[in-house]
Parts: C-alpha cells; sequence; structure tokens
C-alpha cells in the first residue's frame, strides 16, 4: 500500500485532442474517476477541445495570449502530468505539439504518464513519439503505460471499459509510479533547483 506524501501531489491531466466527436472524453471520464478520492493526488484538467491556444509566441495580444498565460500557470503548478492522447497517422495530434512547443521549463524534471487510444496500436505510435519529446524538454516518462486498442469497441455505453479489472489495474500501476516519481523529483527540485 503507498503512503500519501506530506504534500498531495499536483496533477494536470491533458487531453490532447480537439477533433470534432472525438472519442477523447470517454476516455478522459473513465481515467478521471481513478484519480478521484485518491487524497495523494489533487487533479486538474487541461482540455485541448476547450482550450485556444496560439500558434506561435508574440502573435498580438487577446484572448489566445489571456489563455496561454492560464495554462502556463496550470503547468508551472502542476509535479506531474498525465497526457490522454489518440494516434492520428502514426502519431500524437498537433495542438498536443503545439501545447508542448509553446512551454519549455514547465515540463523539467517532472514525470509524465500516458493514457493513449486507437485501433490496432491502441496509440502506442503516439506515445512513443511523445517520449522523444518528452526527453527533449528533460521531463520523465513513465514506463507503463494505459492503452485501449480499438478503443470505440471496448468502452460501455456509461463509458466504462467492458474489461474494467484490467483497465483499473492499469491505471493504478501507472499512478503509483507516477506518484514515486513526482514525489522524488519534488524534493530533488526543492534541494537542487533544476537548471539545464
Amino acid at each position: 500500500m503507498t503512503s500519501a506524501p506530506a504534500q498531495p501531489v499536483n496533477l494536470t491531466v491533458i487531453i490532447g485532442s480537439n477533433r470534432v466527436g472525438r472519442f477523447a472524453p470517454v476516455v478522459a471520464q473513465w481515467f478521471l474517476r481513478q484519480t478521484a478520492g485518491d487524497e495523494s493526488m489533487t487533479t486538474t484538467v487541461l482540455d485541448l477541445g476547450e482550450t485556444s491556444l496560439p500558434e506561435r509566441l508574440g502573435s498580438p495580444r487577446g484572448a489566445e495570449t489571456d489563455e496561454l498565460t492560464a495554462v502556463t500557470r496550470q503547468l508551472d503548478a502542476a509535479d506531474a502530468y498525465v497526457v490522454i492522447t489518440p494516434e492520428y497517422n502514426h502519431s500524437f495530434p498537433a495542438p498536443l505539439k503545439n501545447l508542448l512547443d509553446l512551454h519549455y521549463t514547465e515540463w523539467q524534471a517532472k514525470p509524465v504518464g500516458f493514457v493513449s487510444y486507437g485501433g490496432l496500436s491502441g496509440g502506442l505510435r503516439a506515445v512513443e513519439h511523445l517520449r522523444q519529446v518528452f526527453a527533449e524538454l528533460h521531463a520523465v516518462t513513465i514506463r507503463d503505460v494505459v492503452s485501449f486498442h480499438g478503443a470505440w469497441e471496448r468502452f460501455d455505453s456509461d463509458g466504462s471499459p467492458r474489461d474494467a479489472e484490467g483497465a483499473n489495474t492499469a491505471a493504478r500501476t501507472m499512478l503509483d509510479e507516477l506518484r514515486w516519481w513526482a514525489t522524488a523529483l519534488k524534493e530533488a527540485r526543492i534541494r537542487t533547483p533544476y537548471k539545464f
């Protein structure tokens, strides 16, 4: 049994798809039920389907810039992230790449877990590409991934996985690893600020 840290881990769950008719909300709502009631974590959501970010820095000031400021604060305050991503063309969605490219220090020395979904590959090719990008951003990616192959057939009409035990166990495994890394890295950043 994992003991709760003195301070809860501040987890930001990033929903990486913004397509019309996306399946992401089904997967996200299931995952958020896994974190609900966990006193060792406080969870906030960043849904890229409901967020308007500029496509480049230095664009004229406006609503997108104000939203970027709020998103940057949310990412900076996080101790850990879980990215929920589909796979588009053997990789991850463009809005997610935009979010990553608009930030740098916010990700550093923090852990990132993944929940992926898709067809035959279950979004795992997207996760492998994300691992490379997060390595460049000095983040630590969690080994164990929650993946839904043929996702549209894996959930009931109420949004519950048909293999609830397997999915819930995979989520707990990933969250336990994420919590360990988040706690260890937060303590390390407090002792020695990360400046690389």
